[in-house]
């Protein structure tokens, strides 16, 4: 029988539709979801369909066999939620493998009942993301916490795909991604289940995005994603969820244009429409999806929400004749990435790596990080990006630090700095269980600094096999059995017995690997130090002609220790060294991004006894230049005197960064729009001084701010990430305004407002959620997250028992807009009249104005995304704002159902529309 592998070559294949739309259909109860086996389990069972697995297996039979019938290729099993991190809400914990072994075993025979030897059956089985994310923090006061640690994900994940490789599913479906770093530790777990099992699985990728500029929910663009899995065995990439084939089309075509894998697609019926149902029809898709087969943009079609077994039948039919997408040839350059890519170009010649995130370098940030001062040693960070860094290199190795914890804390930390993270990371150690726990943070594809076969053989190729599960870059010393190499030779030996280690053995693509062969002090006194530079530079050379695709680094600052202290003589010595370098194939080094000084500024004088002492042309030009050090060293300091015996006289080489010299109101708006807050205190002390009252400033320049911030995010010009830092920088800026608004009000402390937020009964989507609460949180509000699968009455009770000034209502599936109803019925009975926000993928305001505000006799609002909820927020708990706002939506909502009512006067049914078609035949003979 024919492999999948053979097939996808030579035609397009269909794989299944949304499993939850068909569940649906089927109208179950919730004595459904129970069985027998389930009937006394507390809380709420109905809409967790994995355990229809167990309870009505019937019907997931006969799903599976609708889509068969229709012409699928691959059917998915119905597992996407059957592990126990996501079943932690249902406490089935451990009922998860039996979810997935009965469901694998399900699919499996009914795949097999179609399957013939011209048209095999395939099943795949289903990964999903789980509720909780590696890469983004729940708590708005600690954006180092996460929800969950990679060891606790990977052995959920291991625990769910080994019951599917053993009951026969031939594929490996890691679906609707939101955040690369649990994707990678899905294929982490595959990887290591199928090596246990002797099988080897294809692994398919489908990613979703979350905005318009088309980034995960985590903040990855598509091109940072392929290189964070590049060194993946991946059968597939591709795309579901979130948008329908047109809005998906132009992301498909991003990925088809770059990825060397075979593409998926099986997007939504369309965007949901404001009832939070889906428009599109099999007719009506079908073109849209006839369009990216024509392009030959796929080699995988199939449906997500909203689609059925009529939508497949649809694909299979138009898929017949068509040609499959040829993928994309391995990159042939390096790729690394943080949020963004960076492809590692000729073009790029010279990759800049930041040195100052470095413990063992820097005395400043050894400092901030032992005084547990994260906000300013993230500012180092910053600031090396800001002036050039393309790759920011993080180091804590120090004896009097928990170099892993550290580690742990400023990664998690980098993630949510969106203008850090951008970047990739270079995780620095000499300790490898800091190495992994640095691994286990970053979603992006970065670099290892470093392993070395000092410590023989077998340890370098397990060091450089979990590199490899990690899908990281390394950075290799010139260091073995017998010390470090000082020599040309020595340094060309190392690394050519290293390359073959690790192309040969580990299998490691050779663009990730970057050889460091010792820059070693010059001009230290001692003659056998002289050549240090020229060897590096003959061994650069060497290992860009026989080790074909490897890279060259290196830490620079080593070169000029002798001179430490006068930074002018070391940054020419750095700039003289790399000119040399870089002409011979150094494209990486560990370099101050903020280097004043480059090659064409130094003084000719002053570059020929520099360029002696680097290039070691005579002797006793060391002697020539630590004089011309110390006259140099005078000069500046004749210069820092004078500058000191003038009142207020300043550093007129620090330009002012233009956004200082805005006014006040300007210099807080853009503050809170980048998420700076270095200045804050400053500015926000002027603004007392500017405006009557502390809470003014908040009302007014801050809130203008927000009010921006939350325009770009919806127009796709700001992604989550930032949306969620610059409300951190709102908390600092409220932080410092508190003291002055107690004052005036002469009370206690002062909050915003409480919010009581709830994922509602029959939904455990809480992402959307927990970040609406960071949100609000960070803008002053106590904050009361109920969770997930809430029951009206537990809504109901905490809002009297807490006195809460609002309720946030959250779901992403579309039974939950039901059940907001329910709950807005429930308040109401309860002579609640508190203002109630509904979010959520599946909410509109159309379906707020006619199904949820006509019950509640309180204002609701419907929240577009997350940025909006701080702005409605103000309005709803202002005495003076709050008749305005409820009459506006009152106004808006008549306009909305009067409009809705018209259309739908105008639309018939399909059975009317299908007696009214068109007959050309009419009346013709046969």
């Amino acid at each position: 029988m024919m492999t999948i592998q053979d097939i996808v070559k030579k035609r397009i294949m269909i794989l299944d539709g949304a499993m939850g739309t068909m569940i649906q259909d089927y109208h179950l109860t919730e004595a459904d979801f129970r069985g027998t086996r389930y009937k006394d389990k507390p809380g709420q069972m109905k809409g967790n369909n994995d355990m229809l697995n167990l309870t009505r297996p019937d019907v997931i039979r006969e799903i599976h066999r609708k889509y068969l019938e229709a012409g699928a290729d691959i059917i998915e099993t119905n597992t996407f939620s059957s592990q126990r991190i996501s079943q932690a809400d249902y406490h089935l914990q451990d009922d998860c493998v039996e979810m997935v072994r009965v469901g694998t075993r399900m699919a499996r025979e009914e795949a097999d009942k179609f399957s013939t030897p011209e048209k095999p059956r395939f099943v795949a089985g289903s990964i999903g993301p789980t509720n909780k994310t590696c890469s983004l923090s729940p708590d708005v006061s600690n954006p180092a916490a996460r929800d969950m640690t990679y060891d606790e994900l990977y052995n959920a994940y291991c625990e769910q795909i080994t019951p599917m490789v053993e009951e026969g599913a031939d594929l490996l479906l890691i679906e609707t991604i939101f955040d690369t770093l649990n994707a990678k530790c899905a294929i982490d777990a595959a990887n290591k289940v199928m090596g246990e099992q002797g099988r080897k699985l294809p692994i398919m990728l489908s990613v979703t995005v979350s905005d318009l500029a088309g980034r995960t929910l985590s903040g990855q663009t598509l091109d940072a994603f392929l290189a964070s899995v590049s060194e993946y065995d991946i059968f597939s990439v591709g795309l579901n969820c979130s948008f329908g084939a047109k809005q998906m089309k132009p992301f498909l075509a991003s990925l088809a244009a770059k990825a060397p894998y075979y593409i998926s697609a099986y997007p939504n019926a369309g965007l949901p429409n404001s009832m939070g149902l889906y428009d599109e029809t099999a007719e009506s898709m079908s073109p849209q999806i006839e369009e990216l087969m024509d392009e030959g943009l796929v080699n995988i079609v199939g449906g997500c929400c909203g689609t059925d077994d009529e939508f497949i039948r649809q694909y299979n039919l138009l898929a017949q004749g068509k040609k499959p997408h040829v993928p994309q040839p391995r990159p042939k350059t390096m790729w690394l990435s943080g949020l963004e890519l960076l492809d590692v170009t000729p073009e790029v010649r010279f990759v800049n790596v930041g040195e100052r995130c470095n413990v063992a370098g820097s005395r400043k940030f050894l400092r901030l990080i032992k005084e547990k001062n994260y906000e300013e040693a993230l500012t180092i960070a910053r600031k090396q990006v800001e002036n050039g860094a393309l790759v920011v290199d993080v180091n804590m190795d120090d004896g009097l630090l928990d170099a892993k914890t550290e580690m742990v804390t400023f990664l998690n930390l980098i993630a949510s700095e969106p203008d850090i993270a951008k970047v990739p990371i270079m995780i620095d150690t000499s300790n490898w269980d800091v190495a992994v726990a640095g691994l286990k943070c970053v979603q992006g594809k970065c670099i290892v600094n470093s392993i070395s076969l000092k410590e023989g053989q077998e340890v370098f190729l397990q060091h450089a096999r979990d590199i490899k599960r990690f899908g990281a870059a390394v950075v290799v010393m010139c260091f073995d059995e017998q010390g470090q190499a000082t020599s040309y030779e020595r340094r060309i030996e190392i690394a050519e017995r290293a390359y073959h280690l690790l192309v040969d053995e580990v299998g490691m693509n050779p663009l990730d690997i970057i050889f460091d062969p010792n820059i070693l002090a010059i001009a230290t006194g001692m003659e056998e130090h002289d050549n240090y530079a020229v060897d590096f530079i003959r061994a650069t050379g060497w290992i860009k002609r026989h080790l074909p695709g490897a890279h060259v680094s290196g830490g620079v600052s080593n070169l000029s220790f002798s001179f430490r202290g006068n930074n002018y003589i070391r940054e020419a010595m750095h700039a003289v060294f790399l000119y040399h370098a870089i002409q011979k194939g150094m494209d990486f080094g560990i370099v101050n991004p903020a280097t004043k000084v480059a090659y064409d500024d130094i003084p000719a004088d002053q570059l020929s006894v520099i360029e002696d002492v680097v290039l070691n042309r005579r002797k006793g030009a060391a002697e020539d230049l630590i004089e011309l050090a110390q006259r140099i060293k005078e000069e500046q300091d004749t210069r820092k005197a004078a500058a000191q015996g003038q009142p207020g006289a300043i550093n007129t080489n620090a330009p002012e960064e233009e956004w200082r010299k805005g006014s006040v109101e300007e210099r807080l708006k853009y503050a809170l729009r980048k998420g700076v807050a270095e200045h804050l205190d400053h500015d926000l002390h002027e603004a007392l001084h500017k405006f009557p009252h502390a809470v003014n400033i908040i009302e007014m320049p801050l809130m203008d701010g927000m009010n921006e911030v939350g325009k770009l995010f919806g127009e796709g010009k700001m992604f989550l990430p930032q949306v969620v830092k610059t409300a951190r920088t709102m908390k600092q800026a409220v932080a410092i305004l508190q003291p002055y608004i107690e004052a005036e009000k002469k009370e206690g402390s002062v909050k915003a407002g409480k919010i009581v937020l709830a994922t509602v009964k029959g939904d455990v989507h809480d992402i959307g959620k927990n970040i609406v609460g960071v949100i609000m949180a960070c803008n002053n509000y106590e904050v009361i997250d109920m969770g997930v699968m809430v029951p009206a009455e537990q809504i109901v009770k905490k809002v009297q028992e807490e006195h809460a000034d609002m309720v946030g209502l959250s779901g992403l599936i579309t039974p939950s807009l039901d059940e907001m109803v329910h709950v807005a019925e429930e308040l109401n009975k309860a002579g609640l009249q508190v203002p109630i926000m509904i979010g959520g993928a599946t909410t509109s305001e159309l379906h707020v104005a006619l199904k949820i505000a006509p019950v509640y006799g309180g204002v609701v609002a419907w929240m577009k995304d997350a940025a909006q909820n701080v702005l409605a927020a103000a309005r709803m708990l202002n005495e003076q704002e709050m008749p305005r706002y409820a009459e506006e939506l009152k106004e808006k909502y008549t306009q909305l159902r009067d409009d809705y009512a018209q259309e739908q006067q105008r639309i018939v049914s399909l059975d009317e529309a299908r007696k009214n078609k068109l007959n050309l035949f009419e009346n013709q003979d046969a």
